[in-house]
């Protein structure tokens, strides 16, 4: 259910919102822009540190987890019911409610993340992290594929209420779980809290690693997902609708099939970690997810062949799944468990950086060079990454804390 409600936001304010705003006539610079209010997910880390210590007033009852987990949980809902009723056609304060459960839906990352690490010990964690990817995929389909659907028969206003509305299933979730057993150590004044909550996250992972070899672990993370992070920012949106296109047919195949073809990615992924050790599999993730852009020149000019889109998406979303598992094992063993929170999601949120960027001024990219080029440009990016982790490689031990 958590995974779910992490999944609910990330495309109404990104992919799925950049068809919305197509259809009300946005320019295609402008639409990307709008759509890459999910950049908010790359920095928070920033305010990480707030959810592992502040106690919200009214409901620390529920305890330091949960009380997150509502109240993040609450703006996303209340964030998209007011998206529907302000429309793009206000859009000034459109964008800022975008940005608003954006927010929201950045901050309901850090506290599930934090919740599942707390709520069971580590050999439990891959059997959570896999029920997590469910939901979270189903999410997806769910504003993704169906929203498509819907927005062919129904207006846009209707579509993101009942999108706010599916909310309420894992807010009743929240309600009725536990909260974690988790041992916080408690610092006395202000100046002890910060340096434990802000600075000792950091201090400690330089540390561990030194300041030339953490300095250039900071630089790959922000580059090894970059050619996967480079489809969004809402580009997509205007190339299949340009490429001929139904709503209805990239909903199906990209956010349906191409969900369940993430998946199974996911799975050979887990199983190439297990046989052939992280680095080696993340190495193989880079170099498919970078290759698999490339199949998109394919469908350039190409009509609305189905089928073309069929294989396409398979590749790409096949990759992308692999990367991805490869990539959280990776992060995970950079984490110190003392400060588990903050740390995961500084790796997390800086993996999503220079994609998200990448993302916000593609549509300007793409007015310059064309798709065909932009697809090869986004495969070539993952090059510099690819340097860095030959030279990482002999230098960083996974595990260390």
């Amino acid at each position: 259910m958590f995974g779910f409600a992490s999944g609910l936001p990330f495309l109404l304010v990104s992919g799925t919102l950049a068809y919305w705003l197509k259809d009300q006539g946005i320019p295609r610079a402008q639409l990307t822009q709008i759509a890459s209010a999910g950049v908010t997910y790359a920095l928070k880390f920033l305010w990480s540190p707030l959810v592992d210590r502040v106690r919200l007033p009214g409901l620390g009852i529920l305890g330091q987890r949960r009380s997150w987990l509502l109240a993040a949980q609450g703006v996303v809902m209340a964030g998209l019911f007011a998206m529907a009723w302000v429309t793009p056609e206000q859009l000034l304060p459109f964008v800022l409610l975008t940005l608003m459960v954006a927010f929201a839906g950045a901050t309901l990352d850090i506290a599930v993340d934090a919740y599942r690490i707390e709520i069971a010990p580590v050999q439990d964690q891959g059997a959570l992290m896999a029920t997590y990817s469910l939901g979270y995929r189903i999410a997806l389909i769910i504003t993704g594929a169906l929203a498509l659907v819907l927005a062919d028969h129904l207006r846009w206003t209707a579509v993101y209420c009942v999108m706010a509305m599916a909310m309420l299933v894992p807010i009743t979730a929240c309600l009725r779980a536990r909260e974690p057993l988790a041992h916080r150590i408690k610092t006395r004044g202000w100046n002890a809290g910060l340096r434990e909550g802000v600075v000792e996250p950091f201090a400690d992972f330089f540390r561990r690693f030194g300041g030339r070899t953490g300095a250039v672990i900071v630089l790959f993370v922000l580059l090894f997902k970059i050619s996967d992070q480079a489809l969004g920012g809402g580009i997509m949106a205007d190339f299949y609708l340009g490429a001929g296109f139904t709503k209805t047919e990239i909903g199906a195949v990209s956010k349906v099939f191409g969900v369940w073809v993430g998946m199974a990615g996911a799975f050979v992924g887990g199983i190439a970690v297990v046989r052939f050790g992280v680095e080696r599999s993340l190495l193989v993730g880079i170099v498919l997810a970078a290759a698999t852009n490339l199949l998109y020149v394919l469908l350039v000019g190409g009509h609305g062949d189905v089928a073309k889109l069929t294989l396409v998406i398979s590749g790409e979303n096949l990759a992308g799944g692999f990367l991805g598992t490869a990539g959280v094992a990776y992060l995970s063993g950079l984490v110190n468990l003392r400060h588990t929170a903050t740390q995961y999601a500084m790796f997390s949120s800086l993996v999503m950086l220079s994609g998200k960027i990448l993302g916000y001024w593609s549509g300007h990219i793409v007015n310059s060079i064309g798709f065909t080029e932009y697809f090869v440009f986004s495969a070539a990016a993952a090059l510099p990454a690819i340097g860095l982790y030959f030279w990482l490689r002999p230098r960083v031990q996974l595990g260390q804390a």
